[in-house]
């Protein structure tokens, strides 16, 4: 079965979601369980450009580093693979 780029991005996209709304319910039913506040953050790509929010230091670092890993797969994606094809 050959997969086309619009498919791929579907999945990908659809996967996403999918992985922050089981992200949130595991926080949310952990921290109700133990009685601690839920710690976290989030970061939101626009084209190159990582917009990074949380409620902890940790968080922050740890979204900082997704984000320039994320922009360099994208960079990469972007130039070094499109010169190959």
């Amino acid at each position: 079965m050959e997969l086309n780029l619009l498919t791929v991005g579907l999945i990908l996209v659809f996967l996403g979601f999918a992985l922050a709304f089981i992200s949130v319910l595991v926080m949310s039913l952990g921290g109700l369980r133990r009685g601690k506040k839920a710690k976290g953050g989030g970061i939101v790509m626009i084209g190159p450009i990582p917009i990074i929010f949380g409620t902890d230091k940790e968080s922050l670092k740890v979204l900082m580093v997704l984000g320039i890993v994320l922009t360099v797969i994208l960079f990469v994606f972007t130039f070094v693979l499109n010169r190959l094809l």
